[in-house]
């Protein structure tokens, strides 16, 4: 079986250590590292038609903008120093959707910062990683 590591990335300092720790584990065992960047996006909310296409054009540019700005950018960085990476932006809620991403990809470990760039968020309703850790199918790896 081919170990994929999945390393979710969100521009805080917490992230950067993890995104920093999957490369270090994934070069050194010659793995894939999949490098995923999480919109948080609720489905929940009313409009109208007109609304509904302008929001999905939205969603279209904030998915290419987090792919030219924060993505990609690590992704090259990664594969100037040989690892095999790729990189996803989605939609969703960052710890069901990075589960879902790591089933699409065959990850055998999520690795992901203690906390992420919302401390506030996290403290009133749960972080990413506490999250994770429960719902996971793989091992979580949580970095502080």
């Amino acid at each position: 079986m081919s170990k994929v590591l999945l390393v979710g990335i969100d521009c805080s300092d917490c992230s950067n250590r993890a995104l920093q720790y999957a490369a270090d584990g994934a070069a050194k065992s010659k793995l894939q590292l999949i490098v995923v960047h999480v919109i948080d996006w609720s489905p929940f909310t009313f409009s109208t038609a007109k609304e509904n296409e302008e929001r999905r054009q939205r969603r279209e540019d904030e998915l290419d903008r987090a792919h030219r700005e924060i993505v990609d950018p690590v992704v090259s960085e990664l594969r100037e120093q040989g690892i095999y990476a790729r990189g996803v932006v989605r939609h969703g809620h960052p710890a069901e959707t990075i589960c879902a991403v790591s089933r699409e990809f065959g990850a055998t470990n999520i690795i992901i910062g203690k906390t992420g760039s919302s401390k506030l968020k996290s403290q009133l309703f749960g972080s990413v990683a506490n999250t994770l850790a429960q719902i996971s199918e793989v091992p979580v790896t949580v970095v502080p």
